[in-house]
């Protein structure tokens, strides 16, 4: 087979220019002092905060808000468990993109063809499109709890968002994230103010349940609980972010520390919201009646203290322009990918022109769209998240095709107990999305047996797959055993010098079958959305 050319990009060679320091590229210094590894963590520290950070984002303070409010302190536990998802998945590509220095949108579309990559960034592209315009819904209703209108906050936020990333200047766009990242820390006296119950609390973390049995709708949010915690976005940005930063496989471990205080970060805030909103509601009228975030916020400012629902919409706001840049900016890296434009922060406007004006277009549009009148904010917010859980399966599983190419990372491929994990993740996400599916399809279900036969064949597949792919592994040779330098100054070779992996047919037949799967439960996720519109 022939190897195909490469594409135009960008070197991504240099210094790592971090908010809070500097790691020069010739410095082979080991860090044997515990002063030497913090200040390195320190210049490191981002692509994993503000990722994880980002996620709680209009969308995820939207979900994790009407959580509390229509479900108490039941679906805590959801979030413990999040916590492996986030870290495994993530960790995936922060080696992919510390080792290969390519992006996530680019290596799919080298390595399983064209029609797969497009087939990946087609939908990234939709979901990452409506995920930022849940962000200017989310700063347009915060704006709204203040008395301004959404025709003045939601146009100040689109010229914020620009306005941090068109410098040409990574550090100060990292700096820029940190200034809203430190404001995300009002979650703190949010859950404190709001006094939530210790014992139901602690109810909610370690027994887990549905308040009000596990039915078609409580699938629904917790797929949207899911996909706001762990979004295919994701996956985009931090691979691109980590080679933007020029983090090498040197680094790679002080990057995963990022990353891995990240999911704790973004789990103690989401919980932090969930506590708010099940100790303002539960008790109370509107308990099991979430309407919108603006909703929720007066409900705090009713039942507990309008400082308390300031605060809450202050958050709102502060989440929506981080997530509405990282998501941004993680379809802009995508778009440079599949098109080979230069797309980097380190580049000014005039070198990056495509890059800024995919970013900037998409902040405009999304911001204008907003603004149509008597649009149901809510359900639309709501739905985003769930279609982003049913999506995620797909995304993961080209990280774990990837991560287990040899060619591509050499020794830093996935380990066993790792892909059967990854594994175990993809299984519990196509199950909760099949909830969903046969649930509206016929409402009548009873969605716990439900539960039980789909988890059961899950578990079946699972075990079938782990059996077949160790005895596939078995047939490879095995890879040269190299030292820890040899390890971190091993690079993928250049893609156009990579042959394209043959695919047998019954991976052929696994992901058409997973792709024509994903399409009927974006179809009918629509469908349940049409029907909670209109009060069915």
């Amino acid at each position: 087979m022939t190897p195909r050319p490469a594409i135009a990009d960008d070197t991504h060679e240099g210094d790592i220019h971090g908010a809070f320091g500097t790691i020069r590229l010739s410095d082979v210094t080991p860090r044997r002092t515990w002063r030497r590894r913090l200040l390195t963590l320190a210049a490191i520290v981002g692509p994993g905060l503000i990722v994880m950070v980002g996620d709680n984002d209009a969308g995820g303070v939207s979900t994790y808000a009407q959580a509390g409010q229509d479900f108490g302190y039941s679906l805590l536990w959801t979030l413990l468990l999040l916590i492996p998802v986030l870290i495994v998945n993530q960790e995936m590509v922060v080696r992919l993109g510390a080792v290969t220095g390519v992006g996530y949108a680019r290596l799919i579309k080298e390595r399983f063809g064209t029609f797969w990559g497009w087939f990946s960034v087609g939908g990234i592209f939709l979901l990452n499109f409506l995920t930022i315009s849940t962000e200017f819904i989310g700063i347009g209703l915060a704006g709204a709890y203040f008395g301004f209108s959404p025709f003045v906050v939601v146009p100040l936020g689109a010229l914020v968002l620009v306005g941090i990333t068109v410098s040409g200047n990574f550090r100060r766009w990292e700096r820029a994230m940190f200034v809203f990242l430190f404001a995300s820390l009002l979650v703190l006296p949010l859950a404190v103010m709001s006094h939530p119950d210790p014992s139901a609390v602690l109810k909610g973390f370690f027994q887990p349940g549905i308040q009000g049995g596990l039915t078609s709708n409580s699938a629904l949010l917790i797929i949207a609980v899911v996909g706001t915690t762990v979004a295919p976005w994701q996956l985009f940005f931090q691979q691109s972010n980590v080679i933007d930063k020029r983090i090498t496989p040197r680094w790679l471990e002080y990057e995963k520390a990022d990353t891995v205080l990240g999911a704790f970060v973004v789990v103690v805030g989401a919980a932090c919201i969930m506590m708010a909103s099940a100790s303002a509601f539960m008790g109370a009228q509107d308990f099991g009646h979430f309407t919108d975030a603006l909703g929720i916020a007066r409900g705090l400012a009713g039942h507990i203290h309008p400082v308390v629902g300031s605060i809450f919409a202050l958050l709102l706001f502060d989440a929506s322009i981080v997530g509405a840049s990282a998501v941004t900016l993680a379809t802009s890296y995508a778009f440079g990918d599949m098109f080979g434009v230069r797309h980097s922060l380190h580049r000014g406007v005039g070198e990056a022109k495509l890059f800024y004006s995919s970013y900037t277009a998409m902040v405009v549009l999304a911001a204008a769209i907003v603004l149509i009148p008597r649009a149901p904010l809510g359900l639309i917010t709501t739905a985003v998240q769930a279609l982003a859980g049913i999506m995620l399966p797909s995304s993961t599983v080209f990280a774990i095709l990837l991560c287990n190419d040899r060619a591509v990372l050499g020794p830093w491929v996935n380990k066993p107990w790792l892909n059967l994990f990854a594994g175990l993740i993809v299984g519990v996400l196509i199950v909760l999305s099949m909830i969903l599916v046969v649930s509206t399809v016929i409402p009548s279900i009873d969605v716990t047996r439900l539960l039980l036969v789909l988890g059961s064949v899950m578990m079946v597949v699972l075990i079938g797959g782990a059996v077949w792919f160790q005895v596939t592994r078995r047939s490879e040779a095995p890879g040269p055993v190299l030292s820890r330098a040899e390890r971190e100054n091993w690079r993928m070779p250049a893609l156009a010098l990579l042959e394209r992996p043959e695919w047998s047919l019954g991976r052929r037949v696994l992901m058409l079958t997973l792709s024509g799967y994903l399409v009927l439960a974006i179809v009918l996720l629509a469908v349940k959305a049409v029907q909670l519109a209109l009060g069915h």
